[in-house]
C-alpha cells in the first residue's frame, strides 16, 4: 500500500477521504472495475461511513468511481487516455501560466525555481521529490495564473497521484524530470513565452506517459471485473 495513504485523516473529513482513495486509484492499487469496501476504508482512517460515503460521491462526480444500484461503488473503467488526457490538460493550463510569467519575469520567482531545483538534485528521497516537484509548479502557477485559473489547476491537481517519485518508475524519470524543470526555466529567465508554454506543456504530457507506464507495470488495466477492494 502506498505510504502516503496511512496518514492521518484530519481536517475536512470527506477531503481526506477523497484525496486518500484517489491515490490508491490513481498509484494503481484499486484498479478498474473493483468493488471499494468503504467500511474497510472507514476502520483503515478511523472514520465512520459518511465522510467516506460523502467522499466516494466527490470522486463520482470526477469520474473516478462510479456506484451500480444495490451493489456498491466501484472504481470506473479509466482507459489510459483518461490519464494522458488529464495530464495534458493540466500542462496546457499551466502553460498559460508560465507564457505569462515569461511575458513579465520575475526575478525573485526564477531564484526560487532554481533553489527548488538545486533541492531537487540533491534529494534521494522519493517523497521529498513529489514535494519539491510539487513546490516548483505550483511557483509558477501563483506566479503567472490568474485566480480563474489556479482555481481549475488546483482541481485539476488533486486528481493526480500526490507520491509520483515514490511508485515504481524508471530512476532516469528523476533525471528526465529536473532537465525539463531546467528547460523551463531557461525559457522563462529569456522571457520567451511560447517556449515557456511549450516546455511546460510538453513536460506535463512526457509526465502523463510516465503515469500510464507506472500503471501498466501494476497491472491497472488487468483487474477482474467485479473484485472487492478492501484498500
Amino acid at each position: 500500500m502506498l505510504e502516503t495513504s496511512r496518514r492521518p485523516v484530519r481536517g475536512n473529513l470527506k477531503q481526506e477521504v477523497a484525496q486518500h482513495v484517489r491515490d490508491l486509484i490513481l498509484s494503481g492499487e484499486l484498479r478498474p472495475g473493483i468493488r471499494i469496501d468503504q467500511d474497510a476504508i472507514a476502520d483503515e482512517l478511523g472514520v465512520s461511513r459518511l465522510p467516506v460515503r460523502e467522499a466516494l460521491i466527490t470522486l463520482e462526480t470526477e469520474g473516478l468511481v462510479e456506484g451500480i444500484a444495490r451493489r456498491g461503488m466501484y472504481v470506473a473503467q479509466l482507459e489510459r487516455d483518461d490519464i494522458r488526457d488529464h495530464y495534458e490538460m493540466y500542462g496546457m493550463l499551466s502553460g498559460i501560466a508560465a507564457s505569462r510569467l515569461a511575458g513579465a519575469p520575475d526575478a525573485a520567482v526564477l531564484e526560487q525555481l532554481e533553489s527548488v531545483q538545486r533541492e531537487m538534485r540533491a534529494t534521494e528521497d522519493p517523497h521529498e521529490h513529489d514535494r519539491l516537484n510539487y513546490a516548483f509548479h505550483q511557483l509558477i502557477n501563483r506566479a503567472g495564473a490568474s485566480r480563474r485559473l489556479r482555481s481549475v489547476l488546483r482541481v485539476l491537481s488533486q486528481n493526480m497521484p500526490s507520491a509520483f517519485f515514490a511508485q515504481p518508475v524508471e530512476w532516469d524519470w528523476k533525471e528526465r524530470a529536473i532537465a525539463e524543470h531546467d528547460d523551463i526555466i531557461s525559457a522563462l529567465r529569456d522571457g520567451d513565452a511560447d517556449a515557456a508554454f511549450a516546455k511546460l506543456s510538453g513536460h506535463f504530457r512526457h509526465t502523463g506517459e510516465q503515469a500510464v507506464r507506472v500503471l501498466e507495470r501494476q497491472g491497472f488495466w488487468d483487474a477482474p471485473a467485479d473484485s472487492v477492494a478492501t484498500a
